[in-house]
């Protein structure tokens, strides 16, 4: 497992570990049955607080990425290639969502969107 928090970031620390270890699981980066760290040791690596892991973890429980084992730890659930796939563009659709109607907000077409994301994809 590989995170890297900021500080800087406009997004909450917990929701940076949520997104990077979802990505990771959701690319094969993590397969199914491997054991995250603790919730207590991967805070102190972290160096952030056990509270901020532990909503990371219950988002990942929650989203159906990983299961609880109680007094065994975190472990990636195990996924079917077609229900990791349709986890993956169902995460991608709510942050499009979000994104889309900031879009709008300055009256944007969709061909000018493509056009910036055609730009910042390629960077």
């Amino acid at each position: 497992m590989n995170v890297s928090i900021s500080s800087t970031s406009e997004k909450p620390i917990y929701q940076q570990l949520f997104e990077q270890i979802s990505a990771q699981i959701l690319k094969g980066e993590l397969e199914s049955g491997y054991c995250l760290p603790p919730i207590r040791q991967a805070a102190l690596e972290l160096r952030v607080s056990v509270i901020t892991v532990k909503k990371a973890w219950e988002e990942l429980e929650r989203s159906g990425l990983i299961n609880t084992v109680t007094g065994k730890g975190c472990f990636v659930a195990e996924l079917s290639s077609d229900e990791m796939l349709q986890k993956r563009n169902d995460m991608i659709l709510e942050q499009m969502v979000s994104d889309t109607s900031y879009y709008k907000s300055f009256g944007l077409t969709i061909e000018e969107v493509i056009e910036l994301l055609k730009k910042v994809y390629t960077i």
